[in-house]
């Protein structure tokens, strides 16, 4: 079989990131996207770009904070959540289609930009480094939070490629969470590039094995992955979730109770 091309690869990320309901993910860890944005503490009035902003996870938060707030995404369904949530909360925020590596928007339109757990898993690094300094002021700010590969997600991630690989020559999104590479993928557009391990926690009120359930229903790449094995296959990938998500769960009341110490990379630069 010949290798996807990037517009077969792109419309299958999409179609993953809409599967399952991602938003119900997201709230999960919505108080460690609270906690990203106050560490950035960007200044009221700045134009802000939240890549692959989903459910508007980031987005609500600066706009919270009396920033001038647009979010973008590949997933239609994300960004009606997205719309959603802002009106619950009278915050006014764009919520626009658009691909990472090809943003919508003039050269030098935003003060910053921001990218939780989003714009890492583009398919091809180079452009979204490349666009994000684009749709930047000089000076401006670029902040992302992505998962590294030595984090429990990092593993997740392993484990499901195990049993399903990516299309050839995609590669692992985790590389976004490795700081040598961030630095060679960043240093042609920006400096003052800093990184820092931050933690965040998965928290569940289910045993590990309702964990894995819950991932199966709500997060697209899971679902994805799973819909892709027959039963025999289905079966292995579900066991050695369980065994992962098991292992790394410290709660006392492990029947009961998930709680997995995660850390994903903070990286924050300065448009050149």
């Amino acid at each position: 079989m010949s290798a996807p091309t990037i517009e077969q690869i792109k419309a299958s990320m999409r179609s993953t990131w809409m599967a399952g309901d991602f938003g119900v993910v997201a709230k999960t860890i919505s108080g460690g996207a609270e906690d990203f944005i106050s560490r950035l503490a960007i200044p009221a009035g700045s134009k802000v770009l939240d890549v692959a902003c989903g459910t508007g996870n980031t987005a609500i938060p600066l706009a919270r904070r009396g920033c001038i707030v647009t979010g973008v995404d590949i997933a239609t369904n994300l960004l009606e959540q997205g719309r959603e949530r802002a009106a619950a909360e009278g915050l006014t925020i764009a919520f626009d289609e658009g691909d990472a590596e090809a943003l919508p928007y003039p050269d030098a339109s935003f003060d910053a930009v921001t990218t939780m757990f989003g714009a890492m898993f583009a398919p091809r690094p180079e452009l979204v480094a490349l666009e994000s300094a684009r749709v930047l002021k000089p000076g401006g700010l670029l902040a992302m939070g992505n998962w590294n590969p030595g984090s429990f997600t990092g593993a997740m991630f392993r484990t499901g490629t195990k049993h399903v690989p990516p299309p050839p020559g995609v590669q692992p999104p985790v590389l976004w969470g490795d700081e040598a590479t961030v630095r060679s993928r960043l240093e042609p557009y920006f400096t003052d590039i800093e990184t820092e391990l931050v933690p965040i926690d998965f928290d569940m009120r289910v045993n590990p094995a309702g964990a894995v359930d819950f991932f199966r229903n709500y997060f697209g790449p899971t679902k994805v992955a799973f819909s892709k094995l027959d039963g025999a296959g289905q079966e292995a990938l579900y066991s050695d979730l369980v065994a992962l998500w098991s292992e790394a769960n410290v709660a006392v009341d492990a029947d009961i109770h998930t709680l997995v110490k995660n850390q994903y990379l903070k990286i924050t630069a300065r448009k050149k």
